[in-house]
C-alpha cells in the first residue's frame, strides 16, 4: 500500500459465542467485519455452553482472521495494531481471542491493544454515526450487562446506573424459555410481541430506593413466572409443566392460549413483559439525561436491536428534545468492528499492552 496517515486496526472478538475479526480504518470505517456465529449450535442446549464455545473459537479463529484480512485486501504488514477483547466475558472464550491476538502481535511485530467489551459496544455508535462525539449518555443493554454510562471521552466513562440482579438480556432469555419460545430469547420475544397486547398483563417496574438510575429485572421475571403458574393452576396442569412447542417453527405467531378465562396468549405475555422492560429502560435513561444535562443519548448492546426499545426511546427523545443514536442490528450484537473502533481510540491515546495481557472475565468498565 502507498504511504498513508491512516491507521488500520486488526480487531478480534471472542468474549462469548461469536468468533469475529475485523479491519478498521481510522476507527470508524469498516474494511471488513467477519462474524462466525455459534447460535445454532447453542440453541440445541437452550443457551451458551462455555466449553463448547471455547472449542469452536479455537476451531474457527484462524480462518476468521484470515478472511478479515483478505476481505479488507490488506496484509499484516499494512496493519498498525492488533486490538482484542480481554474482558468481560467467558474466560475460556476470551483466552482464545487474547492468545490469537498476542501471537499475531508478536509474530508481526505490531502493538497490542486490549479492549473492554462494553467499551466496544459503546463504540459501535461511532461506526454507525460518523458525526457522534462525546460527551453523551449511553444505555448499554445486553445479555450480561445493563448500565447507564456517562461517556465523557473516547476512553473515559462513568457508570451511574446498573442492574442489581439480572441483566435485561438475561431476563429476556429466561422469560422466553418459560413461555416456550426457546433460545435466543431476545429476538424471539421481540418477534412474537408484535402480535401481542402489551397491556394484556400488568407486570411490575422496579424502583430501587436511593438508586434512581439502577435497574432490577429479577422481580419482573418472577412476576411472569408466577403469572404463568397461576394460569396453569386454573387449567389443572402440573406445576412443573411448561408451555412448550417446537421452537423451530417459523410460522408460530404466539397465539397459543395461556389463560382461558381472560384469553391471554403467549404473545400477550411476551408483549406485556417486553413493555415492562422497555418502560424501565427508557424512563430511567430519560430521567438521567435530564438530571445530568445531556442532550445526546445512545443505546448499545444486543438488546439495543430490540424494536420496541428503539421505538420507545425514539418517541421519548423526540418528546424531550434529545438526539438519539443507535447502531444497526449487526453492530449491536458481538462483532469485531466495534472492538476495532474502541481499539483505535485507545491506540491513538497511547494505550499499549504487553504479552502478559490476560483474559479478565469480570473486568469493570474504566479499568486498565
Amino acid at each position: 500500500m502507498e504511504d498513508r496517515k491512516d491507521v488500520l486496526i486488526l480487531a478480534i472478538e471472542s468474549s462469548c459465542d461469536e468468533t469475529a475479526a475485523a479491519v478498521m480504518k481510522n476507527g470508524r470505517e469498516i474494511l471488513s467485519n467477519i462474524i462466525y456465529s455459534q447460535i445454532d449450535l447453542h440453541t440445541l442446549y437452550g443457551g451458551v455452553v462455555p466449553e463448547i464455545a471455547s472449542r469452536k473459537h479455537i476451531e474457527k479463529i484462524n480462518q476468521v482472521v484470515k478472511t478479515a484480512l483478505d476481505t479488507a485486501q490488506v496484509t499484516l504488514d499494512d496493519i498498525d495494531a492488533i486490538g482484542v477483547t480481554y474482558g468481560p466475558g467467558l474466560v475460556g472464550a476470551l483466552l482464545v481471542g487474547v492468545a490469537e491476538a498476542k501471537a499475531i502481535a508478536y509474530a508481526a511485530g505490531k502493538p497490542l491493544v486490549g479492549v473492554h467489551h462494553i467499551e466496544g459496544h459503546i463504540a459501535a455508535n461511532y461506526v454507525e454515526h460518523k458525526e457522534l462525539e462525546p460527551p453523551y449518555l449511553c444505555l448499554v443493554v445486553s445479555g450480561g450487562h445493563t448500565h447507564l454510562v456517562k461517556v465523557k471521552g473516547y476512553s473515559e466513562y462513568e457508570i451511574i446506573g446498573r442492574t442489581h440482579d439480572d441483566a435485561a438480556g438475561e431476563a429476556f432469555d429466561k422469560v422466553a424459555r418459560a413461555i416456550g419460545l426457546g433460545y435466543p430469547g431476545g429476538p424471539k420475544v421481540d418477534k412474537v410481541s408484535k402480535t401481542g397486547r402489551k397491556d394484556a398483563v400488568t407486570f411490575p417496574r422496579a424502583h430501587i430506593e436511593g438508586c434512581p438510575y439502577d435497574f432490577s429485572f429479577s422481580g419482573l421475571k418472577s412476576a411472569v413466572l408466577n403469572y404463568l403458574n397461576s394460569c396453569r393452576m386454573k387449567q389443572g396442569l402440573d406445576g412443573n409443566e411448561i408451555y412448550s412447542r417446537k421452537t423451530d417453527n417459523p410460522e408460530f405467531d404466539g397465539n397459543e392460549l395461556i389463560d382461558p378465562e381472560t384469553g391471554v396468549t403467549v404473545a400477550d405475555v411476551a408483549a406485556s413483559f417486553q413493555e415492562a422492560v422497555v418502560d424501565a429502560l427508557v424512563s430511567k435513561t430519560i430521567s438521567a439525561a435530564k438530571d445530568f444535562g445531556y442532550k445526546k443519548i445512545a443505546i448499545a448492546g444486543g438488546v439495543a436491536s430490540n424494536s420496541a426499545l428503539r421505538e420507545g426511546m425514539k418517541l421519548a427523545c423526540e418528546k424531550e428534545g434529545f438526539e438519539l443514536y443507535y447502531p444497526k442490528p449487526l453492530l449491536c450484537t458481538d462483532n469485531a468492528a466495534m472492538i476495532g473502533c474502541a481499539a483505535y481510540y485507545e491506540y491513538i491515546s497511547g494505550t499499549r499492552h504487553g504479552y502478559d495481557l490476560n483474559a479478565v472475565p469480570n473486568l469493570k468498565l474504566g479499568e486498565r
